[in-house]
């Protein structure tokens, strides 16, 4: 009789793919978030309002609203 071990190479394929994919990721999202640091350190603060409010349309509203048109 020969002594078979289980092997776990379907686990190791699915481990390795996963480290891979989590990698892949961070590496996709990595640069966008260093550009977008910088662009917002470049920006002064606006000064807040005398009367309260506040509500100014920014990059990001702009690109929410242009998100919800139909």
């Amino acid at each position: 009789m020969q002594d078979r071990q289980p092997t776990s190479s379907r686990r190791r394929f699915f481990a390795g793919a996963a480290t891979v994919g989590a990698a892949a990721a961070s590496v996709a999202v990595l640069p966008r978030m260093v550009a977008s640091g910088q662009s917002v350190a470049e920006q002064a603060p606006r000064p807040a309002p005398e009367r309260g409010g506040g509500y100014h349309e920014s990059e990001h509203v702009r690109h929410y609203y242009k998100t919800t048109r139909i």
